[in-house]
């Protein structure tokens, strides 16, 4: 386990008494071993708190020093692809052109450029051959030109901006010259009309960043709006990213300016520019190093746990059953294969105490033949790696924060020294986690969530943190499955489905509650009753079927720096909708998925997003037309919302428990024709770095159909280009063609392929084809036999499913509401003001006064000002979450206006329900920019109270 969490009650005080209060105990005590570690523990000890703040302070505190800059330009001149200007107040500024859309811009107080601590550690790839370049004097500034930007040095004061090659196009602009203290360098930048800004590495929350204020900071806290993994890189929808070359904490402020501050007397940044988010993210990546590519065992399901607890130096307790050495993980190896449960690997050390017991050898062995992979778990150190991995041969490190805990430097040598451990002793891949990365780290390990709770809360925003963790190039991001502390069967179970589609997850086991079964707090996937045992095995069973789709986009990521795991605005950046926190809460799992999954005790799933395409239910077959709302879409327990994009290619494996379980003797493509639509294969041995010299082949397929209604679907195989060991010389093809209806012929190339009568006629045979309209609104199965080169597969006579219409009403972005009156609120004993019903957290609220005097009474009223004028259509009410009743409005009237001085008559009336489940009211479409709710009685009749989670509306833009 990592630093033991003790958390303040969170429960609420209202007028009927506390609704609840909840303290986390440390579970173990704690040894800290390094120098840095004990000053952590130290802080710990100081606050009394073990998540305390952060270790170094972040640059929201006052500075210190009196402010300057580097005033007005007094020489330019230019060395190659380095340009340097002088400044009157001694300063100087470098440029340094690295690739045509890749420059760094150092800026020095002292002009000495002396002063380099992140050295080569954050760009290790800065030279990439001869850049053409010229420079001119245009007067009010000079221009330094490539054949993809103009960068201005504006000359009175010193100002930079940066233009497209026709020097006309703004990418950024510095709104007053880069000022510094003591301590400390801030940026002011420009902030577009709609520019919206991503990044800051592995945030615990929404992704959208426009309006936030975001510290890249290490604290270890891992509470929503924390950053688990800071990074000192951002993008923009302009067409830019930035990473500033430092070790220093810092704060990201997205407003109007940006400022952009780090705790240090110097400047020193790489700027990258693309035509698109993915070309900024590929050119980040070129010079902090492209996310590693891990084994295949990394992408199956992990567990990490203590098996010695035997041990006396363990801090916990020493009489677990069927954990008291380490060889008792064997046992639990043994579960997982008996409950036909897939899983590939164990980290059977709890760092704390706990060890493992000599010779590691003998379970690394026994655990490999049951197909399980071994890590280690270090909250000390790295000292017996060289024998742990060259001897015993266990794979894989843990680094946690009682050991690397301080972040930054210290947390980015000790990562590199576990990567070293693993690739210096064997011919393994790397595979490390770390709970503290920053820049570059992307090239090194999987960063993770921290020690969370397993409660719906929880895992709304892991939805966010782990899918924008890829909007900074991380492409293996994950949080533990039903977090560390508390859970529940419902969470676990809902927690896993969507993190299946994610590159790399793990179990986090020993910490969770004892109840409701004996042996839960194990939380194994096999440890639960039905129907979560079920329910569980079907996500992880798809996840292995789905391993050479996932294991593709992983390649992706490592080629390209985009990640596997996708914000919708990588893929659909010109979509309004996307580019925003709207769609905050469903991913993209490559470029064929859209996961929405859900994350409250429902079985109901509203506001699905489906862009611009056709989306086919993967459960059902049902295809919907967006750009479109998806609401009231059904999702029971054994149900994640998943859609499949038209013209999607998908291969898959077998069904097997663990990678090699099985010979790969046939390999399905999994194939949604619409239009023409292609995917490239990729394939290794899956365990070495033998792929980084070149032992790899790529499989090319392309599908042609119909955009719509009938014709003829042709698949073109491409033979597998490449070699690697292990390579099949042939093999076995199946395809799986979503269309409506039979077809008339279906031939490989060129001869007709048998039609049979029946599913089990289908899979009894070699070669042949069947269509099963029952199956997911029609399937059609062609087998082709075993193939060793290229081929071509046609079926004519078929049809397309018929996509239906979305409703085009859209939520609107809070992000831009503000508070224009509530008639009370509680602010005395607690925060109930009224801005927390719109905060985007269910867990806060509005509640109207109680704690002084006697309470106002009803009715109650909220005003919001929504920004801009928009055609609201309707209105969604969540009442309090956090177990109380009290004030739940009853009757309601609703008012939209474009003034508050004449609200007209309401646009809605109504009783709402005594329940805690969410509300919706549908609305006749009026314009206006404000929305007034009158909470005219309260639901129950408890008492002159009116409370609000969260109020939402939909419609349109309205200028």
């Amino acid at each position: 386990m990592r630093l033991p969490s003790i958390r303040r009650s969170q429960g609420r005080q209202g007028p009927q008494g506390p609704l609840g209060s909840r303290v986390h105990p440390a579970r173990r005590r704690r040894r800290w071993r390094t120098p840095a570690a004990a000053l952590l523990a130290a802080a710990l000890t100081v606050t009394g708190l073990a998540s305390a703040g952060p270790l170094v302070a972040p640059a929201s505190a006052a500075p210190s020093g009196v402010t300057a800059t580097a005033g007005n330009v007094t020489g330019f001149t230019r060395s190659g692809n380095t340009f340097t200007i002088t400044a009157s107040g001694g300063a100087k500024a470098r440029v340094v052109l690295a690739r045509a859309d890749i420059f760094r811009l150092w800026l020095s107080p002292d002009g000495s450029f002396a002063n380099d601590p992140a050295g080569s550690d954050l760009a290790p790839t800065t030279d990439f051959g001869p850049v053409t370049a010229s420079h001119s004097d245009a007067g009010a500034y000079y221009r330094i030109t490539t054949g993809s930007l103009s960068i201005r040095v504006n000359k009175k004061p010193l100002q930079f901006s940066v233009y497209r090659a026709d020097n006309a196009t703004p990418v950024w602009q510095e709104t007053q010259p880069t000022s510094w203290t003591g301590n400390r360098t801030t940026q002011y930048l420009a902030r577009g009309a709609d520019e919206q800004f991503y990044g800051t590495g592995l945030r615990l929350g929404e992704w959208a960043l426009r309006g936030r204020t975001v510290p890249i900071a290490v604290d270890n806290r891992w509470r929503e709006n924390d950053n688990a993994s800071p990074a000192p890189f951002y993008m923009s929808t302009n067409g830019y990213g930035v990473m500033r070359n430092t070790w220093a904490p810092g704060s990201y402020g997205f407003n109007a300016p940006t400022t952009l501050t780090h705790d240090e007397k110097r400047f020193d940044a790489w700027y990258f520019t693309g035509d698109s988010l993915k070309s900024v993210l590929d050119a980040y990546t070129d010079v902090s190093g492209k996310p590693f590519m891990a084994p295949m065992w990394g992408f199956e399901l992990g567990n990490a746990d203590c098996f010695n607890a035997s041990n006396p130096d363990y801090q916990g307790d020493h009489n677990r059953l069927r954990h008291l050495t380490t060889p008792d993980v064997v046992g639990y190896a043994a579960d997982a294969r008996a409950a036909d449960m897939p899983s590939g690997w164990f980290l059977p050390n709890d760092g704390y105490g706990c060890g493992y017991t000599a010779p590691l050898k003998s379970t690394v062995d026994a655990l490999k033949a049951k197909g399980f992979q071994t890590g280690l778990w270090t909250s000390t150190g790295l000292g017996s790696i060289a024998d742990e991995v060259g001897t015993a041969g266990s794979r894989g490190v843990k680094t946690d924060v009682a050991w690397i805990g301080s972040g930054y430097k210290y947390a980015f040598n000790g990562v590199q020294r576990a990567v070293d451990g693993i690739e210096k002793n064997s011919d393994a891949r790397r595979f490390v986690w770390t709970v503290d990365g920053w820049a570059g780290t992307q090239r090194n390990a999987v960063v993770w969530t921290g020690d969370t709770h397993g409660t719906w809360d929880d895992m709304r925003w892991h939805v966010p943190a782990i899918t924008g963790a890829g909007l900074s190039g991380l492409n293996y991001a994950a949080g533990d499955i039903d977090g560390i502390f508390g859970g529940s069967p419902q969470t676990y179970t809902r927690d896993l489905q969507w993190k299946a589609f994610t590159p790399a997850f793990m179990t986090m086991s020993g910490w969770g509650a004892t109840n409701p079964s004996a042996g839960y707090q194990d939380k194994q996937p096999w440890r639960f009753a039905e129907p979560y045992l079920s329910v569980n095995r079907k996500y992880l069973q798809l996840k292995m079927r789905l391993m050479p789709y996932l294991y593709t986009m992983s390649r992706v990521a490592h080629e390209s720096g985009v990640p596997s795991t996708r914000a919708m605005v990588l893929e659909y950046p010109d979509d309004p909708v996307a580019r925003g926190n709207l769609t905050s809460g469903q991913f993209m799992a490559g470029d064929s998925f859209l996961v929405a999954p859900v994350v409250s005790d429902t079985s109901v799933r509203d506001g699905i997003y489906l862009p611009a395409g056709t989306w086919t239910d993967y459960w059902t077959g049902r295809t919907y037309a967006g750009p479109g709302w998806l609401n009231g879409y059904r999702a029971p327990l054994d149900t994640l919302p998943l859609f499949v994009k038209g013209g999607a290619v998908v291969p898959m494996w077998p069904q097997m428990n663990y990678t090699g379980e099985k010979p790969v003797s046939t390999l399905t493509y999994d194939i949604h024709p619409r239009g023409s639509s292609s995917f490239s294969l990729y394939e290794d041995d899956g365990r070495t770095r033998a792929h980084a010299s070149g032992a790899y082949a790529r499989q090319q397929v392309g599908v042609t159909a119909p955009a719509g209604g009938s014709g003829a679907v042709t698949v073109s195989v491409g033979a597998p280009i490449g070699s690697y060991t292990g390579k099949p010389a042939s093999r076995g093809y199946e395809f799986t063609l979503h269309v409506a209806s039979a077809p008339a012929t279906v031939t490989v190339d060129g001869s007709p392929v048998a039609g049979l009568a029946s599913k089990a006629a289908y899979d009894s045979a070699a070669s042949g084809w069947f269509f099963d309209p029952a199956d997911r609104s029609g399937v059609l199965w062609i087998k082709t036999g075993t193939k060793a080169g290229a081929f071509t597969v046609a079926a004519t006579g078929t049809s397309l499913p018929a996509a239906e219409s979305l409703p085009a009403a859209s939520p609107i972005d809070r992000s831009a509401w503000s508070l224009v009156h509530a008639d009370s609120e509680e602010t005395a004993a607690e925060n109930g003001a009224a801005a927390r019903a719109f905060d985007g957290n269910p867990a806060t609220q509005w509640h109207t006064a109680w704690s002084s005097g006697t309470p106002a009474a009803l009715p109650h009223e909220i005003q919001i000002d929504l920004g801009a004028r928009y055609a609201v259509d309707g209105l969604g009410h969540l009442p309090r979450q956090d177990g109380g009743v009290n004030g739940r409005i009853g009757g309601y009237e609703v008012y939209v206006s474009d003034t508050t001085a004449d609200w007209g008559p309401p646009v809605a009336t109504g009783t709402f329900a005594d329940t805690a489940a969410a509300k919706a009211v549908a609305l006749p479409p009026k314009k206006g920019r404000y929305l007034r709710l009158r909470a005219l009685t309260e639901a129950g009749g408890r008492g002159p109270w009116t409370s609000a989670a969260e109020i939402t509306l939909t419609g349109r833009p309205a200028p």
